[in-house]
């Protein structure tokens, strides 16, 4: 099926950008939502190209300092700014808008569709979100955004090692944070307190265990509950402890722990049936979660009890 949203190629190619990798994932109503990474560090100067007019906004979180922007909209300049690292820019992508590209930059870019603004709201059981507040070329101090965009950032340069799970979790944290931050969202429904049901946590603790790889989206597994991905996600943290995608993680270091006692699989072979990407993937997780590599804790664990000193 072909591309409908802008990001990837179709953001990176009016920014000079041959590569410009991105993560997807969908809302309640099958949008998409993604992020892209972008970055040029010897551009060509010109206009940016025009994006494709869509219903949608762009939101920017910049890495690099970019003085003296030139920012376009429906074809003309409308600002000169001081685009700061850090900071975070909304775009409306029905404003046609572009800027000078004559400075190397680096930013990623979060595409959200008025329809993922319109489920949020729907689920929030609040009025629908009118336009966002923004004005051209001036910056937000948004730390949420910034630590959404810090682990995403991560996410995109190994994404063989990212699961679906912990994608869906962030996109739908960042689409919470700019319907209340930059639409004014506000709930008129109370918050849902309680958890699963004992047999719902079970079946989606089973569901979650039989898929290690993290490949099911979350929207997927909420939905043969009858459960939005929100409600479905706060309920799973209630009655587990975790949200979903760490959950998730420690079933893996729970698996990998019990595969180790068997003394002729690798560690590779052990990381791949645990639903790591690749033997890095899996030290890099364990020696996070436990303290210790997977290979001390290995000899330490399961060594002969006539070589214990």
């Amino acid at each position: 099926m072909a591309q409908a949203g802008v990001y990837g190629r179709r953001l990176g190619q009016p920014l000079q950008l041959a590569e410009a990798p991105s993560l997807i994932t969908r809302s309640l109503r099958s949008a998409e939502l993604a992020v892209t990474e972008t970055r040029n560090d010897s551009p060509v100067r010109d206009l940016s190209g025009s994006l494709p007019a869509d219903d949608a906004y762009l939101l920017s979180l910049k890495f690099r300092d970019y003085p003296d922007c030139e920012c376009w909209e429906r074809g003309r300049c409308v600002i000169k700014s001081d685009i700061r690292s850090g900071a975070t820019y909304l775009y409306d992508l029905k404003r046609d808008p572009r800027y000078v590209i004559d400075k190397p930059f680096h930013s990623i870019f979060f595409y959200l569709p008025r329809s993922a603004l319109d489920d949020i709201a729907r689920q929030a059981g609040a009025p629908r979100i009118d336009e966002l507040a923004y004005q051209p070329g001036i910056g937000h101090d948004d730390a949420i955004v910034r630590h959404l965009g810090a682990s995403l950032l991560e996410a995109l340069r190994r994404p063989e090692e990212t699961n679906q799970l912990f994608v869906d979790h962030m996109m739908l944290a960042f689409t919470a944070q700019v319907a209340q931050t930059y639409g004014g969202l506000r709930s008129i429904t109370a918050p849902t307190r309680g958890g699963l049901a004992a047999w719902q946590a079970r079946q989606a603790c089973e569901r979650l265990e039989a898929d290690l790889g993290g490949k099911i989206p979350l929207k997927q597994i909420a939905a043969e509950f009858g459960l939005s991905v929100s409600h479905f996600s706060r309920a799973f943290r209630v009655s587990t402890g975790l949200p979903p995608h760490q959950w998730l993680l420690q079933q893996r270091v729970t698996a990998a722990k019990q595969l180790m006692a068997v003394r002729d699989l690798s560690l590779s072979e052990i990381a791949i049936s645990a639903g790591f990407a690749n033997q890095s993937h899996f030290t890099r997780v364990f020696s996070a979660v436990i303290g210790v590599s997977p290979a001390v804790w290995r000899r330490e664990t399961h060594r002969p009890a006539n070589s214990a000193s």
